[in-house]
């Protein structure tokens, strides 16, 4: 998963960069404010890639003896930061420019290259958002759309398609005002684009740290591999009862785990530790991201979280 999280980023990254580029060069010509705010959520992109890259090569840093568990959640940590900065440069800036449009608005020379830029922009954008949608279909596998989102644990993946969703939406925005204030001569729907697309970012950088968020805190994996790991250990000849099986993300393919068991009254130490090593391997053989498992002998408690 991580080499299609590559692979979506270089593309986006590659995309915005040119198109920033050219909506920058667009907006001076023309001083539309739409295509400024265009501009700078094109740039905003383009850095928020480089910084999910920074963090994919951050998160493969090795355990150390501060970090016993490696550095996986820095990737958590950089798709929260590229959350804050949608949310502060792209839409503050956006919303920012359109209110001193509408406060002092000026007519669009030449619209016809904002036109050019904004075609070929929904191009090459439209071309990175089918190439994020296409991995992410293959990584959330049955689930629905919401659902892997909410179930998923790499978030480069969502939130590379979350910031070309919204670039989308912003381009057709950005066009709609440019040609509404050419045909009417009303010069405010520039800035009223401006601050719609700004809106449009804030929206998408709150759905984005909310998210985020609970990955970064230590979300639990799946339900579905909590119960299937319970399932293996309640399989376990000297095993009676399962008490708790605690679980956490520690990086999109490393999942930490916490299993306190009620071995059987008569069971030996030697075969405890027997039932516990091949727990162990078992666990991991059956679920890959495992990566490490701590096993605790407890009496059967009652009312746990499991």
């Amino acid at each position: 998963m991580a080499s299609g999280s590559k692979k979506v980023i270089y593309a986006a990254l590659a995309g915005n960069t040119l198109i920033a580029i050219t909506k920058f060069i667009a907006g001076g010509l023309t001083g539309s404010s739409a295509m400024i705010s265009e501009g700078i959520h094109s740039l905003v992109d383009t850095g928020n890639q480089g910084l999910l890259l920074y963090g994919l090569r951050r998160a493969k840093q090795p355990a150390d003896a501060r970090f016993p568990f490696g550095h996986g959640k820095e990737i958590y940590f950089w798709s929260f930061v590229v959350a804050i900065l949608i949310f502060a440069l792209g839409a503050g800036i956006s919303i920012y420019e359109g209110v001193l449009h509408i406060l002092h608005p000026q007519p669009i020379t030449d619209a016809f290259i904002n036109y050019i830029v904004l075609g070929l922009a929904m191009l090459f954008e439209g071309a990175a958002w089918y190439f994020a949608l296409q991995e992410f279909t293959k990584a959330k596998g049955k689930w629905g759309y919401i659902e892997a989102v909410q179930r998923g644990k790499d978030p480069t993946m969502f939130v590379v398609l979350f910031e070309d969703s919204a670039a989308m939406l912003g381009l057709s925005v950005a066009l709609a005002g440019i040609l509404l204030g050419e045909v009417t001569g009303i010069l405010y729907f520039d800035g009223i684009a401006s601050i719609l697309i700004g809106l449009i970012l804030a929206g998408t950088a709150m759905w984005l740290a909310y998210e985020t968020k609970g990955l970064l805190i230590g979300e639990s994996a799946n339900t579905k591999v909590v119960e299937g790991i319970r399932s293996i250990v309640l399989s376990s000849g000297p095993v009676d009862h399962v008490n708790e099986v605690l679980t956490m993300h520690m990086g999109p393919d490393f999942i930490l785990v916490n299993i306190s068991v009620d071995f059987s009254d008569h069971t030996v130490a030697e075969d405890i530790e027997k039932a516990i090593d091949n727990l162990d391997l078992e666990i991991k053989r059956q679920y890959p991201n495992v990566k490490r498992v701590f096993i605790e002998a407890e009496k059967r408690k009652k009312n746990v979280v499991t």
